[in-house]
């Protein structure tokens, strides 16, 4: 006699339910998701899938999830019709009697779906919906970590090159969250090099959303680094005594940075230099050997103009606020100084105090100046050469009383 074979149980709705919401329970504690929100992507995906075997469903099927109960069903509402149109939206009344007796036509009934009777294609519908809803969750929590990290330092390990454009790749770490951020070649020190697995710090000039995920603008050329760099070694800085009013950078070569203290207890320059220059130096080194000029910032722009041309010494500045130009004057053997390798010194002054600088040495102004004079008295001289009204009116009366003497001979 054969032997009768039971067929095994399968888990009950209830323990699916319970299994799916512990995984959501998971899903949020390993990776951060909001159950909630991994319960609308799901919701979203299960109505999807229905939709794409029922094109004509439109709004009348609706997943409804209850935690507490452990329960999660698939309803889809149709009206009771005399004659049926479209099967899924209407039923007819001789169907819905079989069940409902005492149903009539205009009634709205509600059927249970079983999300295990979906086609292949809605399943795979719905698996690719969720799997969407986790990616951009994911990328949302990346993005809200590195946004509030924008116009701050982050150090990273550099975790490849791309040999096409030069470009470094560099993995930043915030919080619990990672991305790999590009170090463009425009943002790149020249001079420095980058190894694989070295450690560096970037300053964040930028983050935004794009279609691969968050994409974080990094720099090690931005002024930017230079005033963060200082906010980690100078305490002064970080709390507010002391503030930094501007920096004029170029990367590489050399920053000025100007400094100033509403204490006047409080020397700006000796803070930012530190104890033997430990505290500049520090930044010195990070930066790989710049050299940093700091200046105390002065609300007078003949004073801050003369501090930001340091190394060199300056005899008089003629200063022009309205029209932010101004004239230097230094000694002689100053004026290569100021002026800098390639103008370097003058163009960062420039920058720093905002002010269109023309440099001259003393021997230079001193005759510029008499140039000036000379071309003054010429000037009066001509002016006083031009005839008055008074001899302008005179003259054609001259002229007319010459010719009638002249008509009186001929006469």
């Amino acid at each position: 006699m054969a032997r009768r074979v039971s067929k095994k149980k399968g888990p009950t709705p209830e323990e699916d339910a319970k299994d799916f919401f512990l995984a959501l329970d998971m899903l949020e504690q390993e990776r951060g998701i909001s159950k909630d929100y991994m319960l609308e992507k799901i919701t979203q995906a299960l109505v999807t899938a229905y939709k794409r075997d029922h094109e004509g469903i439109g709004d009348n099927v609706v997943v409804l999830a209850d935690q507490e109960k452990n329960s999660i069903r698939m309803i889809i509402k149709r009206e009771v019709v005399e004659e049926v149109d479209n099967p899924d939206t209407e039923i007819s009344l001789e169907e819905v009697r079989r069940s409902l007796p005492n149903a009539q036509i205009g009634d709205v009934v509600s059927k249970e779906l079983k999300t295990k009777n979906f086609g292949r294609i809605a399943a795979q519908t719905a698996r690719q919906v969720i799997i969407q809803g986790i990616r951009e969750a994911e990328r949302n929590m990346v993005f809200d970590e590195f946004h509030t990290k924008e116009k701050e330092i982050l150090t990273g390990v550099v975790s490849r090159t791309d040999p096409r454009s030069g470009g470094i790749y560099v993995k930043l770490t915030s919080g619990d969250k990672t991305t790999e951020a590009l170090l463009s070649t425009s943002e790149q020190v020249r001079g420095e090099t980058y190894t694989e697995g070295q450690r560096l710090k970037v300053y964040v000039v930028e983050v935004r959303k794009g279609t691969r995920g968050t994409q974080v603008v990094i720099s090690r050329t931005h002024h930017g680094l230079v005033r963060r760099l200082f906010e980690l070694e100078v305490p002064e800085l970080f709390d507010g005594t002391v503030e930094v009013k501007s920096i004029a950078r170029e990367a590489g070569s050399r920053t000025k940075m100007a400094v100033w203290s509403a204490d006047p207890e409080i020397d700006p320059i000796g803070a930012c230099v530190g104890t033997r220059g430990a505290r500049v130096n520090a930044v010195v080194e990070e930066l790989h050997g710049e050299k940093v000029d700091i200046i105390k910032y002065s609300d007078d722009p003949a004073a801050y103009i003369a501090a930001a041309l340091a190394p060199a010494d300056v005899v008089s500045v003629d200063a022009q606020p309205e029209q932010k130009t101004c004239r230097v004057v230094v000694p002689d053997d100053q004026l290569s100084l100021a002026i800098g390798k390639e103008g370097q010194n003058a163009r960062l002054a420039a920058r720093l105090t905002g002010y269109k600088i023309d440099i001259k040495s003393v021997t230079a102004a001193a005759e510029l100046a008499q140039q000036e004079a000379q071309e003054a008295q010429e000037a009066l001289a001509r002016a006083e050469e031009i005839p008055t009204d008074e001899g302008a009116e005179a003259a054609p009366e001259e002229a007319l009383f010459a010719d009638d003497e002249l008509f009186a001979e001929d006469e």
